[in-house]
Formats: C-alpha cells, structure tokens, sequence
C-alpha cells in the first residue's frame, strides 16, 4: 500500500541568485530598485551640507571665487588668452564643466569603501549608488550652470554678445559623456581600490594633473602650436571642454573625429568599469 503525499510549489517574490559570470549585467533589476536610486539621491545632495551654515550656496561660492583666482593668476599675471571669450565666462564655464566630472569621479571612485557598511547588511544592485553619486552631482552641476547663466545674460547688458542658438541642444549629449568617461573611470578606480589603498592616495593628485592637461583655464586654440599640445588632444576630455565652449559661445577647437574618439573612449571605459564592479562585488566584503 502506497501513501500519497501533497506536493505544494511555493513561490516567490524576489529570488536572488549568483552570478555566473562577470559580463552580465541585470539594469532590470536596477529599473525595480528605482525607489532606492531616488533616496540615495535625496541623501548624497542633503548629506553634503548637514550641519552648514550656507548650505547649497556653496554650489555658487565655490566657482565664484575659483573665477576670481583664476582670473587673477591666468588672466592678468600670466596674460593666456580666453579664445575670444569674456575672461570670466571663460573660467566659470570651465570650471563648471570640471567640478561635474571631478564630483562624479572621486564619488564613483568610493563607492565600494565608502557604502561597505551597507553592502554587508541587505541586497540591492551595488551599481545603484554610483548611479546616484551621478545623478546627485547632475543636480550641483545644474545651480553651476545656472550661475553661467545668470552671468552671461549680466554680460550681454554690458554689450557682450549672448550667443544663443540650437547648438545648446548639444550639452545634453555632452553631459552623458563626460558622466559616462566618469562612471567608468570611477568604478574601475573603485574596484581596484578594494585591494590597492594606493590608488585613493593617488586620486586626488592625478586629478590636479588632469586638470591642467584639459583646456579648462585655457583653450585649444591657444596651444595647439606648442609642442605638449598632442598630450591634451589625447586627453578624451578635451574634445567634450572644447564642445562645451562651442554650445554656449559658438567657439571652440572641436570636430566629428574629436567627439566620436571621446565616445568611443567612453564606451570601452564604461564596458572595462562595469566588467571589473560586477567581479569585484561578489567578494570585495573579504578584503574591504
């Protein structure tokens, strides 16, 4: 005599499996987590300036005195032409382009170290906080890029020319691929750093050196004779400061080739990052 036995399939919600290889990325599953990529937004924007004073006016002081220094240093002691440009405009553009990029990068580059309190307590797509550092950062670039414009529409009451044309529709495609150089170059850093410290001590002085080897206190134009000028046109951030001038004034070294190398640059920067966090992620919390 034989017993039957009920078989009941149970179901779930949410089933979370490893990952078999390290080329396989999930972004559905960053779609579902949308909620959190929304709160780590609110809490990188708020976190920065807890318990100040000022607050989100430092997103204004900041450029505001970085365009006074260089405009002392660059503009009247070492005399380096602004390519046409009101000498302020100039420098506060720059400057704008930059902080985006450095915010993102240096805020990519930790994510791993900086979150590992929160990696080992609950499961949720580790790319989503540096999603967020991006998207956080978008919001500081924008009252940036407001004060840019504010400071060109007081120009244009002073004569100087206000260049406004339908090359504005370019800094949207711009902006994704100076996010996108930085993501990738952020999340390579970041993965690298779970097991080499040097790499974060190295940060901040390779950005200095970066910075000086794109066009943002200078332009293209202005050293395109000199014999250093192929170091900065190799640069991939060159052609998207250059495109950014062009946007908003109308002039810039920039061509098809320049951007499709920063493109090109980009992809392969973000397929090698997003490889090396999808590896990295499954043990980091071994050596962080």
């Amino acid at each position: 005599m034989t017993e039957s036995k009920d078989i009941t399939t149970e179901t779930w919600d949410l089933e979370i499996s490893p990952k078999t290889g390290f080329l396989k990325f999930d972004f559905k599953e960053i779609w579902r987590y949308r909620d959190l990529l929304l709160l780590f937004i609110k809490r990188d924007f708020i976190a920065q300036y807890k318990q100040t004073v000022l607050g989100p006016l430092w997103h204004l002081i900041q450029p505001i005195l970085t365009t006074i220094m260089f405009l002392l240093v660059f503009g009247r002691i070492a005399k380096i032409p602004t390519d046409g440009i009101n000498p302020i405009l100039f420098y506060i553009t720059g400057i704008t382009f930059w902080n985006y990029f450095t915010t993102c990068f240096t805020g990519t580059s930790n994510t791993f170290i900086a979150n590992a309190s929160i990696f080992g307590k609950v499961y949720f797509p580790r790319l989503v906080t540096p999603l967020a550092t991006i998207a956080s950062s978008l919001i500081r670039f924008g009252i940036q890029f407001l004060l840019l414009v504010a400071a060109m529409v007081w120009f244009s009451f002073k004569g100087e020319p206000l260049y406004f044309s339908l090359n504005w529709l370019l800094l949207i495609p711009l902006l994704i691929l100076l996010a996108g150089t930085a993501l990738g170059m952020g999340i390579i850093v970041s993965s690298l750093t779970t097991k080499y410290r040097d790499f974060q001590v190295l940060l901040s002085f390779g950005l200095q050196l970066l910075m000086y080897g794109t066009p943002v206190v200078y332009s293209l134009s202005y050293i395109n004779t000199m014999k250093f000028a192929w170091l900065v046109k190799l640069n991939p951030l060159t052609p998207l400061m250059e495109g950014f001038r062009y946007a908003l004034f109308g002039k810039g070294m920039v061509t098809t080739e320049l951007l499709l190398y920063s493109t090109g640059f980009m992809l392969v920067t973000l397929f090698v990052g997003l490889a090396l966090f999808n590896k990295v992620e499954k043990s980091f919390m071994d050596t962080v």
